[in-house]
């Protein structure tokens, strides 16, 4: 059995418009001491699953297990073996970070000794030792990011569920996370993370679920899961955004597939790249159409995410903020 394992869970949520169904008989596996990342759209049921996973949801049907612990028979022992972190901070705000931590480590009934010794070992490992006595309300969105993390880790966790935990930070503070998840990865820890960024998945996750409609749809390796949508791309930048239609109708002659538009970026895919790219370029630069920049490229994740669910992670990722 996979260290982390979901077969034919199906979660069903009333609503007024109707029964929404959140996970359609999801099957999940993860190997001890590597990262799954999971990727899917707004309404996916990445959210739902991690909740059943952490027990705090309990699934219609189908079954699910946590260092082989099955969720629905015995939650206690989950809750003992896993850390979480959601979307949101989950931290008290009117209280400083290691106030936050001790009181995690109270809830874990780790003894105010050990409580004490676990909370300064997180303070300077996510490099909060100089603001531990600060209440939380003063802090950036990352160092509560951080701490929340930190709270995570009080148990020095077997396994560890993060939802979208770089959901709102800016570069330097989703890198200085990565590092600490990598390092938490080192130690055997097992995760299973859920990421509306393609990039943190490609540096992060050893395999990648894909899911869409409450089930998944493609799994594999960063780089498997590029090859399956095949091909190079060629991407082509206009200089003024008004070239944008006339530009699409030339990369759809010479490539196949949907022309892909962000902007004043266009992308296609091509089956003989240097070809398709001298073709392109001869005739932007006949019709007169400034070009920012343009080349060759191979598929990304992204790539991946369009071809499998319709839509780009970007716009996902935007909706998710609004």
């Amino acid at each position: 059995m996979a260290f982390i394992q979901a077969t034919g869970l199906r979660k069903v949520y009333a609503a007024k418009s109707g029964d929404v169904v959140a996970l359609d008989h999801l099957d999940l596996e993860v190997a001890e001491g590597s990262v799954r990342g999971v990727l899917g759209p707004n309404g996916a049921g990445k959210t739902t699953a991690v909740k059943v996973f952490t027990t705090l949801l309990t699934p219609d049907a189908g079954q699910a297990w946590v260092a082989g612990i099955d969720v629905r028979a015995d939650p206690a022992a989950v809750r003992a073996v896993i850390g979480a972190s959601g979307q949101y901070a989950a931290v008290d705000e009117e209280l400083t970070a290691r106030e936050n931590l001790l009181m995690v480590g109270r809830l874990y009934h780790l003894g105010s000794k050990r409580a004490r010794t676990r909370a300064e070992e997180l303070l300077h490992a996510f490099d909060l030792a100089d603001a531990a006595d600060r209440p939380l309300k003063g802090f950036s969105g990352g160092m509560r990011r951080r701490v929340d993390l930190a709270g995570a880790l009080v148990i020095n966790p077997r396994v560890l569920f993060l939802d979208e935990p770089t959901t709102g930070l800016d570069p330097q503070a989703r890198l200085a996370l990565w590092d600490v998840i990598r390092e938490r990865v080192a130690d055997g820890t097992t995760v299973l993370l859920t990421t509306q960024y393609l990039e943190e998945a490609d540096q992060l996750a050893d395999q990648i679920s894909v899911i869409d409609k409450g089930r998944v749809i493609a799994e594999g390796t960063a780089d498997e899961l590029k090859a399956s949508v095949g091909g190079q791309r060629v991407q082509v930048t206009v200089v003024d955004e008004g070239d944008v239609e006339r530009v699409r109708g030339v990369l759809a002659r010479h490539g196949h597939g949907e022309v892909s538009v962000q902007g004043r970026e266009l992308t296609v895919q091509v089956d003989e790249a240097t070809r398709a790219l001298s073709g392109v370029l001869a005739e932007v630069t006949e019709a007169g159409v400034g070009v920012h920049e343009a080349g060759v490229r191979r598929p990304t994740l992204d790539d991946v995410f369009l071809t499998l669910t319709g839509h780009r992670a970007e716009t996902d990722a935007a909706e998710a903020s609004a």
